[in-house]
């Protein structure tokens, strides 16, 4: 992350600027590829008003916001807050975008085969009485555990948003839910 400093009409203390960048640090963790990221911060003093403009662009990437307040400090502290909802308000638009887009994968299909099993245990009593195909929905767990409840289904089988892999939700006899996860 590269931040650049303008000041107007006070003179640049080096404990403000290292201030700002400690603070605007922290939007780095939300972007991935953070060296790419500029952020241009303009901080001026007009009679008792103090106020930062700052412009944060990147890749796919452009926000801008404007604080002022009686204290420079804290009109860094404001336009943080204010950034960082920005920045996770448009990473979740594009996460969104990607969702359904398919995110560049392709579908994932499953089968389903359904056995039949007689109790004598013997291995020729077992057959396949039909086959299913379908496309999992991409959901999040919470949410998958919120369609399980609100069905009669012992299990769902879905593709969790967060990993983009098949899992599988179910029911447990005490009422709670197991996740099953592919392990590679």
């Amino acid at each position: 992350m590269n931040i650049t400093y303008t000041f107007k009409n006070f003179e640049p203390s080096e404990h403000l600027k290292k201030y700002a960048a400690r603070r605007f640090e922290k939007l780095s963790r939300l972007v991935n590829k953070a060296d790419n990221v500029e952020v241009n911060i303009n901080m001026s003093v007009d009679k008792i008003r103090h106020v930062v403009e700052v412009k944060f662009t990147g890749d796919n990437l452009n926000i801008s916001a404007v604080e002022q307040s009686q204290d420079m400090y804290a009109s860094v502290d404001m336009i943080l807050d204010k950034l960082e909802s920005q920045l996770k308000k448009q990473l979740e638009k594009s996460k969104q975008k990607r969702r359904s887009a398919g995110g560049g994968r392709a579908p994932v299909k499953a089968e389903v085969e359904i056995f039949s099993y007689d109790t004598v245990g013997s291995d020729e009593n077992r057959h396949i009485v039909g086959v299913d195909h379908f496309e999992p929905k991409p959901l999040f767990v919470d949410e998958a555990a919120m369609q399980l409840q609100q069905r009669d289904d012992e299990f769902l089988v879905f593709l969790n948003a967060d990993t983009e892999n098949v899992n599988v939700l179910y029911k447990r006899a005490n009422g709670t839910f197991g996740l099953i996860v592919p392990g590679f």
